[in-house]
């Protein structure tokens, strides 16, 4: 649901993707143009007609959107030289992203653009899949077979669109063990187990050192959240601000507690150590904090239009010092998010925000990882990007990337014609 943010509330707001049910003229031909910008990053026409063909077929009517299907009915299409395409042939995917990123910088980059980073899975039956694993797939909202996607997209007022991807890979997957999978696979060499959270600082370094996309805050939920990596990475940034889902044992002070120095004896040598001050009380978990806050310091907003109305919350918050192995680390804010009704559910994020931010801002921020939802709901509806059916590491970052292309692609025609324009992107093969 879009995010209603007030003129005096927000610094922008990030419009729908409401094209209608009328045609574009020349819609192949845009299609064309589009992909002439990638000639070079694909040694082969062969597969220069291939990238065309498939993104087609992406778009078309088609019930299943996997390799098959689109080339049996695209023009000239064959399966196998299609499979192979996808799966085994060379893209020069360095210089593929820098030039999407380009075009959505130049379509929606703005200096206050926002990152989302979130995790989307792909259900799957066998096990023959790189990275497949039985683990939490969100789609489904429960642990099954599955692979998971860790994915950075990029929001402005302009619009919003997936910009970076990585395949999480189970640790299970670099032993001994799954060594035959790798190389059936064909998993890179090179490539170790990482963390999610690990691939998302990744993600968000390259875009950081590659200075085409601007952006100023960083968006997150609890699992890059309460990772120390993430937050370490973005705070090296000047100027960047996150704001992330943390979990609802997290544990703070109200206020900086004392400490002191302690000597110790270890195997015959002292040592010193830092404690809290006997009269400073344990940090409390911000669950509890939520609880005993009065509700004249609650504030109620309204931050969605639903179907049935529209969707408001309660939001305040505070200056706390988070815990770390029972000392005091960082200062920031910490926004709690409360359900209005008699027996609330409550939400937690923490901010790196300048100390003079004020609640609407927070409020906002609370609403805009609706984009990246919404660019998994269009690609996964529209454009097939969970019909897939690659085996191969290559397979799944190339029809991933395709995906976010097409998608991307589409929203290049709504802003290039404006936003009263109407077209219709579903195009026989």
């Amino acid at each position: 649901m879009l995010p209603e943010c007030r003129s005096n509330e927000h610094l922008f707001q990030i419009p729908k993707y409401d094209i209608k049910s009328k045609d574009v003229k020349d819609f192949i031909n845009e299609l064309e143009g589009f992909h002439e910008i990638f000639n070079d990053c694909f040694h082969r026409s062969e597969s220069r007609a291939h990238f065309f063909k498939y993104m087609v077929g992406q778009f078309s009517e088609l019930e299943r959107k996997s390799i098959e299907p689109i080339a049996l009915n695209v023009k000239e299409g064959k399966v196998r030289a299609m499979q192979r395409f996808v799966s085994d042939a060379e893209w020069d995917n360095d210089k593929i992203l820098y030039k999407y990123r380009n075009m959505v910088n130049e379509d929606m980059g703005d200096n206050d653009g926002v990152l989302i980073i979130d995790e989307s899975g792909f259900q799957k039956k066998g096990n023959d899949s790189v990275g497949v694993a039985k683990q939490y797939c969100g789609s489904i909202g429960k642990v099954e077979n599955c692979q998971v996607g860790v994915f950075a997209a990029y929001a402005s007022p302009k619009g919003y669109s997936l910009v970076d991807k990585r395949l999480f890979m189970p640790e299970k997957w670099f032993t001994e063990d799954y060594e035959t999978k790798r190389k059936k696979c064909k998993v890179p060499a090179n490539l170790s187990f990482k963390t999610k959270p690990q691939l998302a600082v990744d993600m968000f370094q390259g875009l950081v050192n590659e200075s085409v996309l601007p952006f100023k805050y960083v968006l997150a939920d609890s699992l890059y959240g309460a990772s120390p990596e993430f937050i370490e990475a973005v705070e090296k940034c000047v100027g960047m601000t996150y704001f992330v889902s943390i979990p609802s044992d997290t544990q703070c002070w109200l206020h900086m507690p004392l400490l002191r120095e302690k000597q110790y004896k270890y195997k015959g040598e002292i040592r010193t150590k830092t404690i809290l001050e006997k009269t400073e009380k344990k940090p409390i978990k911000v669950n509890d904090l939520a609880k005993n806050i009065n509700n004249f310091f609650w504030y109620k907003r309204k931050v969605s239009e639903g179907a049935k109305g529209p969707i408001e919350y309660e939001f305040t918050k505070r200056r706390v010092v988070l815990a770390k192995n029972g000392l005091p680390g960082k200062n920031v804010w910490l926004i709690i998010k409360r359900t209005v009704e008699p027996d609330p559910v409550y939400f937690y994020y923490i901010s790196n925000a300048p100390v003079s931010s004020k609640l609407p801002t927070f409020v906002w921020l609370s609403g805009l990882r609706w984009a990246i939802e919404q660019c998994f709901e269009e690609t996964k509806s529209e454009l097939g990007m969970d019909h897939y059916e690659v085996r191969k590491h290559g397979g799944w970052n190339h029809h991933i990337l395709t995906c976010m292309m097409a998608h991307f692609f589409l929203w290049h025609i709504k802003i290039r014609l404006g936003k009263k324009s109407t077209v219709y992107y579903a195009v026989a093969a």
